[in-house]
């Protein structure tokens, strides 16, 4: 995988909000509507619209229309990507530990 340094700070820095990982949620089972979502926050429409401009951003979700309405669907392949590189992170994390397990048993 081959993501910039930017791309996989998008990513995690949209996950890193509440409301952005709900909405994501949301949306992977089932499209809504930017008014459909708004509704369900405790913040104003304007806020709810630019949680989905940093989502799509990151590319966690698409924006499409429907008739007159904007639809924002999850994008499950972003999630992959973002697990992938967690399990690459949890991967390194695993091999120091087995390291330094190895140099305390060598003690």
């Amino acid at each position: 995988m081959d993501l910039s340094n930017d791309e996989v700070d998008r990513i995690f820095r949209a996950l890193a909000d509440a409301t952005r990982r709900d909405i994501v949620r949301r949306t992977l089972t089932e499209e809504a509507s930017i008014s459909d979502l708004a509704h369900r926050y405790d913040m104003s429409f304007a806020a709810v619209q630019k949680h989905i401009t940093v989502l799509e951003g990151a590319g966690l979700v698409t924006k499409h229309r429907k008739g007159r309405e904007r639809r924002i669907r999850g994008n499950p392949e972003a999630l992959r990507t973002a697990q992938t590189l967690l399990n690459a992170y949890e991967r390194i994390w695993q091999g120091r530990i087995d390291r330094l397990d190895a140099v305390l048993a060598d003690n």
